[in-house]
């Protein structure tokens, strides 16, 4: 029995996914496979837009390589991407529209996967789902908290 030869560019965006800082910390490395299985790479040039808020967008995109700006429609800086983060997550849990703009800021590589691909994976592996959905919910958070300028608090058991 032969060993499957592992494909060094894959495993370059599972160890990014896996390891970023503002990563979706809850998702095992089990499920960044399932997740990146169903993904495909897409490319995006600096200035290309990921996102066009307003739009209906039914894909989330996992950042892999480059940097990416998230603004509202007024053009208020929302956050900074890197690679390992999330965008288009809003419209997926929505099953809506953008509510934000998305552009790269240098080049880009992705993981883009549809809505529909990952509600599939959730249908299979439930456990994946709720971990992706915890972790979907920090990131919203702690975008939120960086917006607004405030720090999470610390509840003092008394």
């Amino acid at each position: 029995m032969t060993a499957q030869k592992k494909d060094p560019a894959h495993e370059e965006v599972l160890s990014v996914l896996r390891a970023a800082k503002n990563r979706l910390e809850y998702v095992t490395p089990n499920d960044w496979i399932l997740i990146v299985d169903r993904a495909r790479r897409v490319i995006f040039k600096k200035g290309d837009v990921l996102i066009q808020s307003g739009k209906l967008h039914k894909t989330v995109y996992l950042l892999a390589k480059g940097k990416a700006k998230v603004e509202s429609s007024t053009k208020l800086l929302i956050a900074q991407l890197e690679p390992g983060e999330v965008c288009g997550e809003m419209a997926f849990l929505e099953n809506g529209i953008a509510s934000a703009h998305v552009t790269a800021t240098t080049d880009v590589e992705a993981c883009a996967i549809e809505g529909s691909a990952l509600l599939d994976l959730f249908e299979l592996y439930p456990h994946l789902g709720s971990r992706f959905y915890r972790s979907l919910a920090v990131n919203l958070s702690r975008r939120m908290r960086e917006v607004i300028g405030t720090k999470p608090t610390v509840k003092v058991p008394g």
